[in-house]
């Protein structure tokens, strides 16, 4: 740019001109002139003299001086502007000097009106007084053009751009842009001729000018010769210095590989230039692409000092902030090179938006450019040409604005979203182009756009979003102006006849209109549900949006893998409705895109003969009026989507044919192209059947989608659809009445998770909440009842409706009652059949065997005084009697099926749900037990005259026929259920169920015929989680019973037959199984392998899976045989822990290393040592064979690597560099290089020949305690103590990844066996599984409670298995990244754990010094019906003593009934677990506190609550004041509060205690509170005021509790310090010291007088002290472990103690004499609570369960200690236990379950 300051202007040359613009004629003095333009720059800033001395340093260059200047005074902050005359040229100079200095500055707001064109641009001030830029006396510039003219300068009559007047007179400045031009004046200057882009010129007031300016042009002579000149000037220094010049700067310069050749010419120059070839700039053109806009800036700054190139920059046009004609952006700059007289073109864009194929980013980068060249030379011939051509000009606009950005990037992906690729549309040919000839498409502009653009769309496939963007505006077009609107562009007139089929297929089915009204959008995922979970936390996805995921999927294999997706969802998870849905929405989808594929929704149940499976497609679509014919051409033109709903129903026929299993192959579905969406129940199929039919034996990639229960949203969702459909809400009911109604039933709110049982439920809410009360627990079963009830009432209705039209009367209850067993012998037929379709009487049950299900069987009814059931007699006798014609007529013309069932097909029915049959089934079974009764008994009054004995004698008579015994019931979880429910249903009917299962049970002692009745009986009553303790069963028969869980204690099972049952995790202490048989028992555990005497720290499997190798704290290695479970050897040598042990490569040989420096290998035959490795002088940390056997690898805390030959034991290495214990090394499998970490945080490679270190990583941040190999050894994975894991590359030597996550020290790692997924296990509890190649953590498994030791993956890496410090091993889902078992056993922490190789089993090892075996076959659990998820925290008596409240970490509260132990209430709102409870004094609120901070009351009668908030950390304690109005509450926050039980405020804040306060307390009249503390204090407060009173000090470690006695003077304080203190509350004075205890004091409790005081310690010891002299009165030993808790008796004689041995014991003081003994628990008991009687206490543990039992006050000698008898137990007991059980002679145990047995204390 030419910039004029005052006289002084910058030429492209550098030359200076003066006098207006033009150069003077005479000659001037040395430096005379740039001194004359310095002191008009500078006036008075600078002196003369400076500025000469400064020009002559600088050898008169300008530039120079003013840099140097111009920095100085900007230092000084001195205003430049100042310091030149005149506005305008004071901003030119600013301008210039920005220029010069390359710094920034802000400049004043230039204020200039019109606008600069190309040509001649003047600038002057208008002066008509009424325009506001006169007024303003702003100047304006005013745009000629190019032309020629001759002004004067101030009397220049030009229009102002502003008042549009011809008033601009005054010129005073000129400013000619892209032009060449001329300009001249009258005062003797030398007239200028530039072409340079933009000059500035002062116009001079009183002078005339003649300025001309034209267009930019070439002088070539002819084409040639431009051509010529061209290539010349392109590879002309100028043009290379300046090249370089942009490439200093990292700019990409693009010469053409070749100028364009004159036929390309010729034919532009035609078109475009009227055959002008002067007007052609771009015979040489280089593109100039930068990265990005600042690049770009800076590009064209350089260019635009090409005067130093000698270069004159001729025109500047910006397109990239201003749309060219084309719309594509670029910024381009025509250098004239004056060597050659030629323009060269220079355009800069960046590179997203250049289309050069060597450079560009977009796909297909000719398209933009081929369409304007069709574009461009098209000439239309008609108005039709005209608009398919400006329908062209505004595409290829469309297409540059994506390409170059004009439109945003969402804008962008919202078009790039519409795309579809030709695969998936199919797009046709143009019916223009049918049959046309190359030639004539040639010579038709229209037909070759047409041709070109259907070949785009054809072979164009874009994968990035701006391709995908420019396909679909590309497509648009196409189909607009190409094919037109009317006209289909893909085959969608076939799809009219199946969509007319569908239509009319739908309207004839009310169900699925009704099912689809309310249809809530489900939701799935790749793996199951696991039961017991809330779903709301679980990552879900939309079941619909995966399906349409899966059919969008482009098919890059065409083959059946990957066009199946199998759905899978229990009963009543909503599959069918889900496939409907799906249906109708591809058709919608369809309908608006006829690109998609055409869905076809096929009922297996309706559809299938077995007789002619392979064209099940073809007869689908001849059904729908589709010909034969032709079919064959849509099956090559028309993609579909085949929903094919129910597998499961046909699964029984479809699997009697034993050809090609898989359904892919059997219905010929490789003949058409379609996806296929395949429905089935889970758990039908069995996994073999599955693969072999539904996935396919070679096929492994079939998606598979579960469908997972209704969220709360869902819920609510439905719940609004279902309130509107009148046909359905005939009681007008609301949502918020549906949804309040269910809320007001609590056990409701799992079952309406599931689509069907919410759908059922709604429709009987209403008569549901008549027969049962607000907060009534009501059953599955009991709803079931109530929906047949009213199922039947509706047909019973229809059908008397119908008779009435025939003028038949009959009576209501007889069709309801005839309906109703109908139902249930048809229901357990098809259980017993195990088919779910009943086919009309002419095609089935006519074997004589069979049920005949018109003969009814009699009806029960409920007795209100005896509770008993007999036959309607009367409807029995009127339903059987043979001269109802009408009435046989009409059942026996007209199936009865026809209005209870539902129709599936020609006399096909089936019951409305799967899980209606089941409960049908249930209750045939139910009221065929319970409809029995005694022979001979006349009046059913009489029956209580006959005796136990009598009826149990005439009762087994008849179990044999009972339907119970056709069938054991253990593969239908459903049926057990229901009948197990209605165990604890208190509707009379069924009060002798229970006692009749047990009876059942009883008869099989004397008839073997009824075992699987009993089994049957066993299992349900197992299920119903009825307590089976203490029974007499001897030589019961019961095999297959599912034992699963029971509570067995003290039964008698002495000559059963038990073959084949399953005890996992049962209760059997006690238990007598003498003679008992026992074949193919199953304990879900095996016996651990014994030996170790410390902790077991590790073990492995041998190469071949036949030997375990162990390591321990003892320092020996054993080996045991994996199938026998023997130990083999026991290798001893090693003085120190041993740390590694390893089989060698062929199995044969063990190495081991250990902190006594050495490295051993045994053989493993002969357990012999045979080579010791010896030099390290410190620890030796880890040790490893090579991959060939042949050498051993050391690492030491010596900070040395040693390599040591095998047989020799000779070492050949020592590797050092380290200086830090080295953590681990691994061998490359060559053997040539090792990996080392050390904790000096290096990773080191060595090279073993050499010894040489080959690479050093840094970038851990602490000590690295782990390296391995990976990716074929290319790289390297690593972890450290600063939490991090990290991936390096070991070629380029640098970290590649680094995984964050864990929040505390990582424990390990391991790469899963295809190398992809790594998972790693920490201190913070929590295992993360991650996607090695991206770094991205895919699943946290959290779950254990304490660190963890250990976690594998599985052989086939979709299960993994983890070791807790929490004594539990558990397994995991890979997928889901859910756990699905927990195996509990182990005693102390789990170090290691291993999956057997070809098992399905686990190994595990603990310091609990066992190694143990497990089973992890997911056996079929039975659901049961009550039972706590997690450990019992807290349990407590009501001060009336008829229920007990019970708390636990599943952050729940129960209510219990004390008489029976059924549960009343369930109380849910705390977020963490629940820490204790107490009840208020009167019994009607329940007090709570929680690790979640706070502590809620509880209105049992409501079930409303208050939060009290304000703790901060856990609360410790919670207690009552005696007199209930108010609670204290104690902290880890280090804080007291007190609270108003009747509003829930906080009283006080009692700030003190400097650590955790354990203990609060009110003192007797409720004034003052006692606490205890961390900080080895105990306090005193004073309530009303909150002030502390006194401090006790004198304890020297934590105080774990403090107490005041019952008359308020003194307290006692118990401590860590193993001491008991007694204070005297008034003056603060220590009374007594209390000492004796060898280890911490537990707890202390004064007796009831006063006068004694008990404690309990971690010395296994009980102590009775004297309070009045502080003697020991009694010392009471018996607890094997640290006693927990203790307390007395009511009349303070006796005490209770509980203890971490798991057990409660009772003593007498006086003697010190044991009285009771409670063995049951086998977890840790958490408390214990006496009964306001004393008579009861009731207990709980960490093994889930709650016990209540009764205390007898017979002393007996301690040698005679009686156990405690329970009354009752609830919840589900985790673990085996088998303490005391009898085994004597038992037949048919391995011997592995005979050492099981005695592990857990079974007696042989």
């Amino acid at each position: 740019m030419h910039v004029f300051a005052n006289a002084l202007c910058y030429s492209c040359k550098g030359d200076i001109k003066l006098v207006g613009g033009m150069q003077s004629k005479s000659e001037t003095p040395k430096y005379e002139a740039e001194i004359k333009a310095l002191v008009r720059l500078y006036g008075t800033t600078i002196k003369e003299e400076e500025l000469r001395k400064q020009l002559e340093q600088n050898n008169g260059n300008v530039e120079i001086v003013i840099e140097q200047i111009t920095t100085t005074l900007m230092k000084q902050n001195a205003d430049i502007e100042e310091t030149v005359a005149g506005q305008d040229k004071q901003k030119d100079t600013a301008i210039e000097i920005e220029q010069k200095t390359e710094k920034l500055k802000k400049e004043d707001e230039k204020i200039e009106i019109g606008e600069t064109k190309p040509g001649i641009n003047l600038q002057g001030y208008c002066i008509n007084q009424d325009c506001l830029a006169s007024k303003a006396k702003i100047p304006v510039w005013v745009n000629l053009g190019f032309v020629n003219i001759s002004f004067q300068s101030d009397k220049a009559p030009y229009y102002c751009p502003d008042c549009g007047q011809l008033t601009v007179t005054s010129i005073i400045k000129a400013m000619i842009f892209n032009s060449e031009h001329y300009i001249s004046s009258n005062d003797n200057s030398i007239p200028v001729n530039d072409n340079y882009y933009q000059c500035f010129y002062p116009i001079k007031s009183g002078l005339c000018y003649e300025i001309k300016a034209k267009k930019i042009r070439q002088h070539a002579t002819s084409l040639e010769d431009l051509i010529n000149r061209s290539e010349k000037a392109m590879i002309s220094n100028e043009i290379i210095n300046l090249i370089a010049e942009l490439q200093k700067y990292l700019i990409t310069v693009v010469k053409p590989s070749k100028i364009k050749d004159s036929i390309r010419l010729l034919e532009k120059i035609k078109f475009d230039y009227n055959d002008d070839y002067n007007q052609v700039f771009d015979v040489g053109r280089f593109t100039i692409l930068c990265d990005n806009s600042t690049k770009l800036q800076t590009a064209v700054a350089v260019i635009k000092k090409a005067e130093k190139f000698n270069l004159i920059i001729s025109e500047d046009k910006d397109y990239f902030e201003k749309q060219s004609k084309t719309h594509h952006r670029f910024h381009n700059i025509k250098l004239y090179v004056p060597k050659y007289d030629v323009y060269i073109e220079m355009q800069a864009t960046l590179k997203n938006f250049t289309t050069l194929e060597e450079y560009t980013t977009i796909e297909n980068p000719k398209i933009s450019h081929l369409f304007y060249e069709y574009i461009r030379s098209w000439k239309p011939k008609n108005t039709e040409e005209e608009d398919l051509k400006q329908a062209s000009n505004e595409t290829l606009t469309k297409i540059n604005d994506i390409i170059c950005e004009w439109i945003d990037d969402k804008e962008i992906q919202k078009i790039s979203n519409r795309y579809k690729s030709n695969l998936e549309m199919d797009i046709l040919k143009p019916p223009q182009l049918y049959k046309k000839a190359l030639i004539e498409i040639n010579n038709n502009r229209s037909l070759k756009m047409s041709q070109f653009v259907y070949e785009q769309l054809y072979t164009f496939i874009p994968e990035k979003i701006k391709g995908k963007a420019i396909y679909v505006i590309l497509y648009e077009y196409y189909k607009k102006y190409i094919i037109g609107d009317k006209n289909p562009a893909s085959c969608f007139d076939f799809a009219l006849l199946l969509q007319e089929s569908r239509k009319k297929e739908i309207e004839e089915d009310i169900n699925i209109l009704q099912a689809l009204e309310t249809y809530i959008p489900l939701q799935g995922n790749n793996y199951q549900c696991i039961d017991g979970e809330d779903n709301e936390k679980n990552d879900s996805y939309d079941c619909y949006q995966n399906v349409i995921e899966f059919l969008e999927e482009k098919e890059e294999k065409k083959n059946e893998q990957n066009n199946v997706m199998i759905i899978q969802g229990k009963s009543g998870s909503g599959k069918s409705i889900f496939c409907r849905h799906l249906e109708e929405n591809l058709w919608n989808n369809y309908k608006t895109n006829i690109k998609n594929p055409i869905p076809i929704y096929i009922s297996f149940s309706k559809i299938y003969n077995k007789n002619n499976e392979k064209d099940i497609i073809l007869q689908i679509l001849q059904s729908k009026n589709i010909n034969k014919e032709i079919i064959d051409i849509i099956r090559e033109k028309i993609s579909f989507i085949f929903i094919m709903d129910g597998f499961d129903e046909i699964f029984d026929k479809y699997n009697q044919n034993n050809n090609n299993k898989y359904f892919y192959n059997r219905f010929n579905l490789d003949q058409w192209n379609a996806k296929i969406i395949i429905t089935c129940r889970t758990k039908v199929l069995s996994d073999d059947d599955f693969k072999n039919t539904l996935i396919g034996i070679d096929q492994n990639n079939a998606p598979i989608m579960y469908l997972w229960p209704f969220t709360k949203q869902q819920m609510h969702n439905y719940i609004e659809k279902f309130s509107k459909i009148k046909n359905k809400n005939i009681n007008n009911w609301t949502s918020k009445q549906y949804e309040d109604t269910l809320n007001n039933y609590p056990n409701l709110q799992k079952m309406i998770e599931e689509p069907f049982l919410l759908q059922l439920i709604l429709s009987i809410l209403p008569s549901l909440i008549k027969q049962y009360g607000i907060e009534s627990r009501i059953t599955k079963t009991q709803i079931y009842q109530v929906f047949n009830d009213q199922w039947i009432d509706i047909h019973s209705q229809n059908i008397i409706s119908k008779l009435s039209e025939l003028r038949i009367q009959i009576n209501y209850n007889k069709i309801k009652y005839t309906l109703n067993q109908y139902c249930l012998n048809l229901g357990f037929e098809m259980f017993y059949q195990r088919n779910q379709i009943a086919i009309e009487a002419d095609y089935q049950y006519q074997d004589n065997n069979e049920i005949i299900y018109n003969k009814l069987d009699p009806i029960i009814y409920e007795n209100d005084n005896k509770n008993t059931i007999d036959e309607k007699k009367e409807e029995m006798n009127i339903i059987n009697d043979k001269k109802l014609d009408i009435w046989e007529k009409y059942f026996n013309g007209d199936s009865i099926a026809k209005y209870v069932l539902r129709r599936i097909g020609d006399n096909k029915y089936q019951f409305l749900h799967k899980s209606c049959q089941e409960y049908y089934a249930a209750q045939k079974i139910i009221f065929d037990i319970l409809s029995w009764k005694p022979d001979n008994i006349g009046n059913i009054d009489n029956i209580d005259n006959i005796n136990n004995q009598q009826f149990q004698q005439q009762f087994e008579k008849c179990v044999s026929k009972l339907f119970i015994n056709y069938k054991l019931l253990n593969d239908e979880p459903e049926i057990i259920q229901f009948i197990a429910e209605r165990i604890h249903d208190i509707n009379p009917i069924f009060s002798n169920l229970k006692s009749r299962l047990f009876r059942i049970i009883e008869s099989s002692k004397n008839n073997e015929n009824v075992s699987i009745a009993a089994a049957n009986a066993i299992t349900i009553l197992n299920s119903a989680n009825i307590n089976m303790h203490y029974k007499d069963w001897n030589n019961i028969k019961i095999p297959y019973a599912i034992l699963d869980r029971a509570f067995l204690e003290g039964t008698n099972f002495t000559n059963a037959n038990l073959d084949n049952v399953s005890f996992i995790q049962a209760c059997l202490n006690n238990t007598n199984f003498t003679n008992t048989s026992m074949n193919n028992i199953y304990f879900g555990e095996y016996a651990y392998l014994e030996g170790h005497s410390k902790s077991v720290d590790t073990i492995k499997f041998s190469p071949d899976g036949t030997k375990i190798i162990s390591c321990s704290y003892d320092q020996t290695i054993r080996i045991w045989d994996t199938i026998t479970k023997k130990q083999l050897n026991i290798l001893k040598g090693h003085s120190g822990f041993i740390n590694t042990i390893q089989f060698s490569p062929d199995g044969n040989t063990i190495l081991s290393s250990s902190d006594d420096k050495t490295a051993r290998i045994w053989d493993i035959l002969s357990g012999k040592q045979i080579q010791i490795f010896k030099g390290h002088s410190w620890n030796i940390t880890a040790a490893y064979f090579s991959s060939d056997g042949s050498k051993v690898v050391t690492c030491s805390k010596d900070c040395t690597i040693r390599i040591w030959k095998v047989l020799s034991g000779e070492q050949i290495q020592i590797l050092e560099g380290h200086s830090g214990w080295i953590n681990t090394v691994q061998f490359s499998l060559d053997g040539n290089k090792i990996i080392s970490c050390s904790n000096d945080k290096t990773i080191r490679l060595w090279d073993i020949i050499s010894g040489k270190q080959i690479l050093l990583l840094k970038g851990h941040l602490d000590d690295i305690l782990y390296v391995q190999f990976i990716y074929n050894e290319s790289k390297i994975i690593s972890y450290s103590n600063d939490r991090t894991i990290r991936i390096w590359d070991i070629s380029n030597e640098r970290q590649i990844q680094i995984l964050k996550g864990h929040t505390n020290e990582i424990n390990g790692i391991e790469i899963s066996s295809n190398g992809s997924k790594m998972l790693s296990y920490s201190k913070d509890c929590t295992i993360r599984i991650w996607d090695i190649l991206s770094g991205k953590q895919i699943q946290i498994l959290g779950g254990h409670s304490n660190s963890i030791k250990k976690a594998k993956f599985s052989f086939n890496d979709l299960k993994i298995v983890s070791a807790s410090s929490d004594t539990t091993v558990r397994i995991w889902d890979v997928l889901s990244g859910k756990q699905i078992q927990i195996l509990e056993g182990h005693s102390q922490r789990v170090n290691d754990v291993e999956f057997f190789p070809k098992e399905p089993k686990i190994l595990s090892c603990s310091s609990d010094c066992t190694i143990r075996i497990w089973d992890i076959t997911l056996e079929k659990r039975i659901q049961l019906i009550t039972g706590y998820l997690d450990i019992v925290t807290d349990v407590k008596f009501s001060p009336d003593g008829t229920k007990i409240i019970s708390c636990s970490e599943d952050k729940t509260i129960r209510l219990w009934d004390v008489q029976t132990g059924k549960l009343i209430q369930i109380f849910e709102g705390h977020t963490n677990y629940i820490r204790g409870i107490l009840f208020s004094l009167d019994g009607s609120k329940i007090i709570s506190y929680s690790d979640d901070n706070t502590i809620r009351i509880w209105n049992i009668l409501y079930k409303q609550y208050q939060i009290l908030e304000g703790h901060s950390e856990l609360i410790w304690k919670v207690e009552i004041s005696s007199d209930g109005n108010k609670v204290v509450s104690c902290s880890a926050d280090k804080t007291i509060r007190i609270w108003d039980i009747l509003n829930g405020r906080q009283i006080q804040l009692l700030n003190g205690h400097s650590r955790r306060v354990t203990q609060a307390q009110f003192s007797p009249d409720n004034s003052k509170i006692i606490s205890s503390s961390y900080d080895y204090t105990v306090r005193l407060w004073d309530v009303l005021s909150g002030r502390q009173l006194q401090i006790f000090t004198g304890h020297s470690n934590i105080v774990e509790g403090a107490q005041f006695s019952s008359d308020g003077n003194k307290i006692v304080s118990y401590s860590w310090d193993k001491t008991i203190r007694i204070w005297d509350v008034l003056s603060g004075n220590q009374l007594l010291l209390l000492e004796g205890h060898k280890e911490s004091v537990n707890e202390v409790q004064f007796s009831y007088d006063g006068t004694k005081l008990i404690s309990c310690s971690d010395d296994k010891t009980i102590r009775a002290w004297n309070i009045s002299n502080g003697r020991q009165i009694q010392l009471l030993r018996g607890h094997g472990e640290w006693v927990k808790g203790v307390q007395f008796l009511s009349d303070s004689t006796k005490i209770i103690s509980y203890s971490k041995d798991n057990t409660i014991r009772i003593w007498d003081i006086s003697s010190g004499k044991q009285i009771q003994l409670l063995k049951g628990h086998n977890g840790i008991i958490n408390g214990v609570h006496l009964s306001p009687d004393g008579f009861k206490f009731v207990s709980c543990s960490d093994d889930k369960t709650i016990r209540l039992c009764s205390s007898d006050n017979k002393v007996v000698d301690i040698t005679e200690t009686s156990l405690i008898n329970y009354i009752w137990r609830v919840g589900i007991q985790s673990g085996l236990s088998m303490k005391d059980s009898i085994w004597k002679d038992t037949k048919g145990l391995e011997d592995q379950q005979k050492l099981l047995v005695k592990q857990r204390g079974g007696i042989f």
